[in-house]
């Protein structure tokens, strides 16, 4: 995905000010063992593409002056109440070296898991993102959980992930291993079972033919 930013000479409290009456957006790019390089990108741009997914989890081309370098979206601050992006941080990105960051999870089949279309059972998404550890290259734009069979009462660990090869959960959690969802029947289902249950006649309650 491709970025196109402008080199930033002023700056400071005013400067950014101005720069964000403007319709601009400040930001940085650091990393990779090089300066780090002030920024400017068109606000409106950068509002739409802060929408989609794949611009928080994946290596972006971040053009500056004619010149494209690989960077990873590490920070955005938001205005409190307005519809405003105040700063965003780029780290840019070694080949060669692996890097950690959080992609999202994509939970599949959740519909069509017969807990939940037969038992009554609702599905909480308790992680919506994990943290990994991979090269460059190999860095997924997503993971996928698959719901499909999950029971009630059951929870399903980040371990559970299937990941893509090349790719690993960063050392915390592979250690801690939490839960990344659960399935449990709502009270209101259980105690409707039980009532269906108690008024259902039993053998010897039927009439005699």
């Amino acid at each position: 995905m491709k970025v196109v930013a402008f080199e930033r000479n002023l700056q400071g409290t005013g400067a950014s000010r101005r720069l964000r009456n403007s319709g601009k957006t400040p930001g940085i790019v650091y990393g990779a063992n090089a300066e780090a390089q002030a920024v400017e990108l068109d606000h409106n741009a950068l509002w739409h593409a802060l929408k989609k997914e794949v611009f928080h989890s994946s290596i972006l081309d971040l053009e500056i002056g004619g010149k494209s370098q690989q960077v990873l979206l590490r920070d955005v601050q938001y205005h409190p109440f307005k519809q405003m992006v105040l700063h965003v941080d780029f780290q840019r990105v070694d080949s060669k070296k692996k890097l950690h960051t959080k992609v999202p999870v994509h939970f599949m089949n959740q519909e069509t898991n017969p807990a939940v279309k037969i038992g009554g059972a609702v599905i909480s998404h308790v992680l919506n993102e994990v943290e990994i550890e991979c090269l460059p290259a190999d860095l997924p734009e997503f993971v996928e959980l698959d719901l499909a069979k999950i029971e009630a009462g059951h929870t399903l660990h980040v371990k559970d992930i299937v990941l893509p090869k090349g790719v690993a959960l960063v050392a915390h959690l592979d250690a801690e291993n939490p839960v990344i969802a659960s399935a449990t029947v709502p009270a209101a289902v259980v105690s409707d079972e039980a009532a269906s249950g108690a008024a259902a006649p039993s053998e010897g309650d039927k009439p005699a033919a």
